[in-house]
């Protein structure tokens, strides 16, 4: 069975940004290839809505097959605003604490992100995961692009 990613907006404009582009890349062309299953967010695409065409294209080219679109629910603006009722982040957070809330409801084995203030942190994610396991979902694995690079043995 396919590992199923849900990449925030962060990962999508990675994939243009000088500092970023050479860890998102690698795990687009792995995405496109089938390697794992995407969760796409009502959320992510409200939040790609303004970005510049180029990235919109990056969207449009995803493989419709490899890709599950996943809605906002009640139960997921409930766990998300627990995690700012409990301070694992601010008030202006809520919209990263969706992407954690849909990531960790949809079962998502990894959530990927640039976000390094608010959700690709320790101290973040042990906030998050605390408030998962007391309400009875899996602990959520959050990691970077860079995490999903393919480094083959050549020898």
């Amino acid at each position: 069975m396919k590992q199923r990613l849900y990449i925030d907006t962060s990962v999508f404009g990675g994939y243009f940004d000088k500092e970023f582009s050479e860890f998102t890349r690698p795990l687009f062309t792995r995405l496109q290839n089938g390697e794992f299953k995407l969760l796409f967010s009502s959320i992510t695409q409200d939040e790609l809505n303004p970005a510049p065409e180029k990235v919109k294209e990056l969207v449009n080219n995803l493989k419709v097959e490899n890709t599950e679109f996943i809605e906002t629910t009640d139960e997921a603006v409930e766990l998300a605003t627990q995690y700012i009722t409990e301070k694992v982040v601010g008030q202006t957070s809520i919209a990263d604490c969706l992407h954690i809330a849909l990531a960790t409801i949809n079962r998502a084995d990894y959530l990927i992100s640039w976000n390094f203030k608010h959700i690709v942190n320790v101290q973040r994610i042990r906030g998050y995961n605390s408030i998962n396991i007391k309400n009875v979902y899996k602990e959520l694995e959050i990691r970077s692009p860079r995490d999903f690079m393919n480094y083959e043995d050549n020898n």
